[in-house]
């Protein structure tokens, strides 16, 4: 008998329709002799018809009453779902995060867990009840509801996976796994069977939304074997789970992922000397705005040069900042430009091989098109180019490493 968690999205339970056949996947699995603990998100779209009416209201909400209110779309979902469960005879329970006692900080909005007390849930897996709680919730040290922020369901899923050592965490959504690229541009993108935690991290970090980074990043801490499969038809997924086995055959690059959501700043002219980054950067930073790629130049004339990327629809916020700061340190210019996209290869098999970037190079030179900034980790490459070359660049990538062809580790 295995424990397993489940966790399905907004999409999966969107309708009444769609939580009985989640009922129906669940029925099987329980008949399967497997206990089940799982986890549900609100109906598609309920959490954004709750942000409407509070903004209808007042659209700068206290931040406590906005996590009562939010933390309700889970709570009918938990309901139906364990209504469905007893019309097909199974024991059932529902529970909110804060009674399954899910302790958070007080974050509101964007809360992280610090601990689950697993009591109740072991008693009721022992019983033979499934288990059925609301993600993207818990409740604070005094009792306040708080939510985890956006695609928290998935880090519930996998906290309660850690917390009572699951055999495995299934995540199931609109789609049946994770592929070498967005199949959406690539026609020939292949479904990966496997893939480690350190390549869905950087995927997910580098613009691949399958899976939120939170919960990859704690799957991984706490060795949580994942696995993304599809609500809505049969088949195996892909397992996420620690590196391992001989990476001999492993192919050099897994997948390829892109982001058309983030914007380049650059300032020009600035004195080369220590802390100048820091006034420029520390400055974006403070105000909130997350910085992704970094590169500074100096020139002959010991001035530097400073380019970075934030989200497109922090890029005014930043720009204005920007500014400020050049008028300061009497730069020569500032550029901004929202016309950019991020084109990552992932890979754990780039640890032993060398070539990889210039092969990359060399597909991208081939279809001219122009690198504006570089930056690596262990099994990433990233370029930044023109946004109108994004799908170009990942076909020519996708063919280059040759990602259509099965890999021989992939079974």
């Amino acid at each position: 008998m295995s424990l397993i968690v489940q966790k399905y999205g907004g999409t999966s339970v969107g309708s009444v329709e769609r939580i009985e056949a989640v009922a129906d996947k669940i029925e099987q699995m329980y008949k399967d002799g497997h206990q089940l603990i799982v986890v549900v998100s609100a109906m598609s779209g309920e959490t954004n018809r709750l942000i409407g009416l509070a903004n209808d209201i007042d659209t700068m909400a206290n931040p406590r009453e906005m996590d009562v209110l939010l933390s309700t779309g889970e709570q009918v979902t938990i309901a139906l779902l364990c209504i469905a469960l007893h019309k097909r005879g199974i024991g059932a329970k529902s529970y909110t995060g804060s009674q399954i006692k899910i302790l958070t900080d007080n974050s509101h909005g964007k809360a992280r867990i610090r601990e689950i007390d697993d009591f109740r849930v072991k008693e009721d897996l022992t019983s033979g009840h499934v288990v059925v709680v609301a993600g993207f919730q818990g409740a604070d040290e005094t009792g306040n509801i708080t939510t985890l922020g956006r695609g928290g369901s998935d880090t519930t899923a996998v906290a309660l996976a850690a917390a009572l050592k699951a055999d495995e965490c299934q995540i199931y959504t609109d789609v049946d796994g994770v592929y070498t690229t967005d199949p959406r541009m690539v026609s020939e993108a292949r479904r990966l069977n496997k893939i480690t935690f350190e390549e869905m991290l950087e995927m997910a970090s580098q613009g691949s939304k399958i899976l939120q980074i939170r919960s990859v990043e704690f799957a991984g801490k706490y060795s949580v074997p994942l696995r993304v499969l599809s609500s809505f038809e049969e088949g195996p997924g892909t397992l996420i789970a620690i590196e391992e086995g001989n990476q001999m055959e492993k192919p050099l690059v897994s997948g390829i992922a892109f982001n058309k959501d983030e914007a380049k700043l650059t300032i020009r002219g600035i004195p080369d000397q220590p802390g100048v980054a820091y006034k420029v950067l520390g400055a974006i930073s403070a105000a909130n705005i997350e910085i992704d790629v970094i590169v500074q130049n100096v020139a002959k004339d010991n001035s530097a040069t400073i380019t970075f990327t934030v989200h497109k629809s922090s890029l005014p916020q930043a720009e204005a900042l920007l500014n400020e700061i050049a008028s300061d340190l009497g730069a020569l210019e500032v550029d901004a430009d929202n016309r950019i996209a991020k084109v990552s290869i992932v890979g754990v098999g780039m640890r032993s091989h060398a070539g990889v970037a210039a092969t990359m190079f060399e597909a991208l030179s081939t279809e001219g098109i122009n690198i504006q900034l570089i930056t690596t980790s262990e099994i990433k490459i990233t370029v930044v180019i023109d946004e109108r070359y994004l799908e170009l660049a990942v076909r020519a990538l996708h063919s280059a490493f040759e990602l259509d062809k099965p890999d021989l580790n992939d079974h």
